[in-house]
């Protein structure tokens, strides 16, 4: 079973989903791909994880660097696994292309080159 929680952000509603121990999914409200990956069956509840999303998230929306990140679980395939795994590494208050994620990948595998396209749609 999935649930999941609301959580008003400064730039809209968020929904999260988990498998009740770890976040399975973030979706801003009303976004292209709003809760792909979410099973049909899911119910809203407030779990401790959850808990630690809030907290994460308020602090992170009052401009301060949270010192923690709640348990994650994505569902995902290589390709996105490899690169959330890079989105994990920029620093707080720092940005990073989806170029740059592309030419990163592309160096890990051995290529010349990889689509920021792609990146953008993992």
């Amino acid at each position: 079973m999935e649930y999941t929680h609301h959580y008003a952000s400064p730039f809209g509603g968020i929904t999260l989903a988990s498998d009740k121990e770890s976040l399975t999914g973030l979706w801003f409200d009303g976004q292209k791909y709003f809760g792909a990956g979410l099973s049909k069956e899911h119910e809203q509840r407030e779990l401790p994880v959850f808990e630690q999303a809030d907290r994460w998230l308020s602090i992170y929306f009052s401009g301060r660097e949270p010192d923690f990140t709640p348990p994650l679980s994505m569902k995902a395939t290589p390709f996105q696994r490899a690169v959330w795994e890079i989105l994990l590494t920029i620093p707080y208050g720092k940005t990073m292309t989806y170029g740059e994620i592309a030419k990163i990948i592309a160096e890990q595998k051995g290529l010349s080159q990889m689509s920021a396209q792609a990146v953008g749609g993992a």
